[in-house]
């Protein structure tokens, strides 16, 4: 009987050893008594790989053509089972591990944003191409070509462990995170709206996101609400034109539009509870007349509204549409107003049980010393239609090269916009990490 444990544990060690020189996976101890996933420098390669490609190579949001055609490329040469053209051009791909239970759901996002590029890296975007009627350079601006690429290095791990796996795996390569273009639908409340969360049905969601300004090697995130709701509105001011030099003979919409816009500054001074929860109202486009001498007929304003509740939401909308049209009619113009006009995104909730949960997994993943809770913050994200679907923990990544002040780096959706490459492997160590606490807290118990 000794000599059997003996050989029985000799190839259990064997087996480890095996798996750890294939993936090349350090497994380290953790406090409570899991593994801890680190990622090999060979899908570290990979992963940089990937991401320069769809960094040289962008597409706007529903025209991730390219990009998806890659992405179910490597999904289907790890075996996996992939759907593509979901939401246009968005990607499933479904790894069933020993278990067919609990299913976990990962998502990158895939979309680049109408942006010129102006960094110098070898691998920049020359991109050109038509927006909004207009042209335009194309970059990723944001890192979602990070995301992908680490999406697909997390995939390829966990198939390689798929027979140690206590779960499902779905992974979801979502396009128009950005927003779909207008007249279109997309995005994760298409990608809902088309089964993507069932066969099998999701049970909780992870997703993450890179920051340009947060040191590489950290993650910060938030129970509750942690990103904003947004909508955005579009106000047309219907006045009547003129000779620029008899201003008594028009309805100066220009004039009528500077109104506006200031009047709707007092929306989050004087109706919002701000000691309850922020709010912003922007308005970021304003088009109206095309020289200096004639008053134009009409005026078109472009905004945004950003909230962390319901409620909010709807009291922002209501009074827009009240200022807006009165300071109008007080001119003598008219105003349309469309609210919300294009997009409409929930609050991105974290479910709190959930982050509690999960947490000692970050910590490991990253070290406690590098994971830190943040204020809510309020850039939107679409992931939170996923989350209102099943329990979901979105989190940061830091991007910036370590040392850099935080106030020189470049933000998001901004020409300059860089990531430190290092970073990638601290987002693929959490997302497998994640995974493999998960189903191993969750397996079902009937296959225990």
């Amino acid at each position: 009987m000794k000599s059997t444990k003996g050989l029985k544990k000799v190839l259990q060690l064997c087996s480890l050893l095996v798996l750890t020189t294939i993936f090349s996976v350090p497994v380290l101890k953790a406090q409570n008594g899991s593994d801890t996933y680190k990622v090999s420098s060979a899908i570290e390669k990979k992963v940089i790989d990937w991401r320069r490609d769809f960094h040289e190579h962008p597409e706007l949001s529903n025209r991730e053509f390219r990009t998806a055609e890659k992405v179910a490329e490597h999904l289907r040469s790890l075996g996996l089972d992939v759907t593509e053209g979901i939401a246009i051009t968005g990607v499933k791909a479904v790894l069933k591990g020993s278990q067919p239970e609990p299913v976990v759901a990962l998502r990158a996002d895939m979309d680049a944003l109408p942006v010129v590029e102006r960094t110098d890296v070898p691998f920049a975007s020359k991109v050109v191409t038509e927006y909004n009627g207009e042209q335009t350079g194309v970059m990723h601006a944001c890192g979602h070509d990070a995301h992908t690429a680490m999406l697909m290095g997390v995939a390829e791990i966990l198939a390689g462990m798929k027979d140690d796996l206590k779960g499902t795996v779905v992974f979801i390569f979502q396009p128009a995170e950005e927003g779909a273009p207008k007249g279109e639908e997309g995005g994760a409340e298409l990608m809902i709206k088309e089964g993507v969360l069932e066969n099998p049905k999701v049970e909780v969601i992870f997703g993450q996101h890179m920051r340009s300004n947060l040191e590489a090697g950290k993650i910060v995130y938030k129970p509750g609400p942690m990103m904003a709701g947004v909508s955005d509105f579009k106000i047309e001011v219907l006045g009547k034109g003129s000779h620029g030099s008899q201003p008594w003979s028009s309805v100066d919409p220009i004039a009528t539009a500077a109104q506006i816009v200031n009047s709707i500054q007092t929306i989050v001074s004087r109706n919002i509870n701000l000691t309850m929860n922020p709010a912003v109202v922007t308005v970021g486009a304003i088009k109206g007349g095309n020289r200096s001498n004639i008053i134009p007929e009409t005026v078109e304003m472009l905004g945004t509204i950003r909230v962390f509740s319901d409620s909010d939401q709807q009291l922002i909308h209501q009074r827009l549409t009240e200022i807006a049209e009165n300071v109008a009619e007080a001119n003598g113009a008219k105003a349309i107003v469309h609210v919300p006009y294009s997009a409409k995104y929930p609050v991105t909730f974290n479910n709190e049980a959930l982050t509690t949960q999960m947490l000692p997994t970050l910590e490991r993943s990253a070290g406690k010393e590098n994971v830190m809770e943040i204020k809510a913050i309020t850039g939107a994200e679409d992931f939170s239609f996923f989350a209102q679907k099943v329990p979901g923990l979105y989190f940061f990544i830091g991007g910036m090269p370590k040392g850099q002040d935080p106030a020189t780096a470049a933000p998001h959706h901004t020409a300059d916009f860089y990531l430190d490459e290092s970073s990638f492997v601290t987002g693929v160590n959490a997302m497998v990490n994640l995974v493999l606490d998960y189903t191993s807290q969750h397996a079902s118990t009937s296959s225990r």
